[in-house]
């Protein structure tokens, strides 16, 4: 691993540099798994073009590698950006993070994204900035991220072949000094300027994540490699995104029939990964103007006409960053709180020997709204929380979507559902903890062999997910007896 906070069995409260990092990433929802079920970050679109094409992306969309392909943010300028952080900060107060994501790539459009991080600085110094960028000019605007105190970088960095075969089959071209460089010339440039620029950033203190994004039969097997290299360059933490294709998205990919990557895919990838880089695991692939905590996208609620004819004193005052502070303390009380109900079994990047004195393991999914607990019915949830666990200890594995709730009203709870989509989406998990359950979904579930449970409703995830699974599976015959 190449840093050890955010792990609580091998955290050094002693470590200055450790400590330093801790507070970076304590409230932010995306560089902190533990923080991603209490703070909330928001998305500003102000940076809509793009200096690279990429074969899983479609550019009359979002950057579809940092977004749900298909859908289109709504483009601000860096003022309509600013008041519309303001707004939400007062609406959602604990909004921690605020980031430039796209629609395209932030350093395409430097003026747009500096000036709307300065106007951060002096509307809501509270805030953590980030940006995220496929790294061609990283190395040009180091000194403008340090200058605004960015000090979180998302990097895509998609595999780390010298000889540009890998990196041709990605992206067909790259734009430099005013033209389009093709295939491998194109794909190695990239990467000599990836490379360049993350290790400017981890050589001043910023920290880094980098996104690769999974493509079946193209960059899978070279993934490991760039977990290596990432670890070479310090960076913090690596996420490996499942590549989404679908012919509709209308990319290169999907037109070519290059499949979408399967959660087991994803999973060996981070298996395969793992043993060199820190992995994030909770990952939503956000939109370019989402907003709310990391799972949810309040989007929608946030349009121009609810902020943009109020003035900077209104917005400010309704932004109230002492009302915040206080917010903020509250969700780190609850987050003690609930440390100490889980009793620190959760293990990052664990083995199966650490989590299992049989080297034997089950996966177990969980609804949540939030807050650490099983907190949702099984009816209102679109996605599963998936651990692994054994008598041990618990580690963290990924999120699933579906693309539609069991029930997504009264009147359709009784007519047609997404059971199948489920039953295939949670096809290896042993159990399910959910806040409640009808007879009828569970016995669907049951057919596959899916053990439901509703008895741990409103408890603290981790310790239920580790009691279930003991109890279930790790119970020996003088227990039983």
């Amino acid at each position: 691993m190449s840093c050890a906070c955010g792990t609580s069995s091998n955290f050094n409260p002693n470590d200055e540099k450790a400590l330093e990092i801790q507070e970076k990433i304590n409230n932010h929802p995306c560089y902190s798994e533990g923080a991603h079920q209490h703070y909330a970050r928001i998305h500003v679109p102000v940076a809509p073009a793009c200096n690279i094409q990429c074969n899983y992306c479609n550019r009359k969309y979002d950057c579809s590698n940092e977004s749900r392909p298909g859908v289109t943010s709504g483009k601000l300028t860096p003022q309509e950006a600013v008041k519309k952080v303001l707004f939400v900060g007062g609406e959602i107060q604990q909004l921690s993070v605020v980031g430039i994501a796209g629609p395209g790539d932030a350093l395409a459009n430097p003026k747009k994204t500096f000036e709307t991080f300065k106007l951060l600085q002096e509307k809501a110094p509270d805030l953590k900035l980030c940006l995220s960028t496929n790294g061609l000019r990283l190395s040009e605007y180091i000194d403008e991220i340090v200058k605004y105190n960015v000090d979180h970088v998302t990097v895509t960095i998609n595999t780390v072949d010298e000889t540009g075969e890998i990196g041709s089959q990605i992206y067909p071209w790259v734009h430099w000094n005013h033209k389009k460089i093709r295939g491998k010339e194109g794909a190695k440039l990239l990467l000599q300027k990836q490379l360049e620029g993350i290790k400017m950033l981890t050589d001043r203190g910023i920290l880094v994540k980098a996104n690769s994004v999974l493509i079946p039969n193209v960059n899978d097997k070279d993934l490991p490699n760039v977990a290596k290299k990432l670890k070479e360059l310090n960076v913090f933490l690596h996420n490996i995104m499942p590549l989404l294709s679908s012919p509709e998205f209308g990319t290169k990919f999907g037109l070519d029939g290059v499949p979408s990557a399967t959660d087991q895919q994803v999973m060996d990838a981070q298996d395969a990964c793992g043993m060199d880089m820190k992995l994030m695991s909770h990952c939503r692939q956000c939109r370019a103007d989402a907003v709310g905590l990391i799972g949810e996208d309040r989007g929608d609620e946030f349009t121009k006409d609810t902020f943009n004819t109020m003035d900077f004193i209104a917005l400010e005052q309704k932004y109230n960053i002492q009302s915040r502070s206080e917010f903020h303390g509250k969700i780190e009380l609850w987050r003690t709180a609930l440390d100490k109900a889980n009793e620190k079994i959760k293990i990052e990047q664990a083995t199966k020997e650490q989590l299992s004195s049989t080297g034997e393991t089950k996966l177990v999914a969980v609804t949540t709204s939030g807050e650490g607990l099983i907190n949702m019915h099984f009816g209102s949830a679109k996605e599963f929380l998936v651990y692994e666990a054994g008598d041990k200890a618990i580690r963290f594995v990924m999120h699933r979507k579906i693309e539609s709730a069991y029930c997504s009203g009264p009147e359709n709870c009784h007519g047609t559902n997404p059971i199948d989509e489920i039953k295939n989406t949670l096809k290896d998990v042993a159990v399910l903890l959910t806040e409640k359950i009808g007879d009828c979904p569970m016995g669907e579930l049951n057919s596959i062999g899916l053990i439901c449970n509703d008895s741990y409703a409103l408890q603290p995830i981790e310790k239920s997910v580790h009691e279930i699974v003991k109890k279930l599976f790790f119970q020996n015959e003088s227990e039983i007896g």
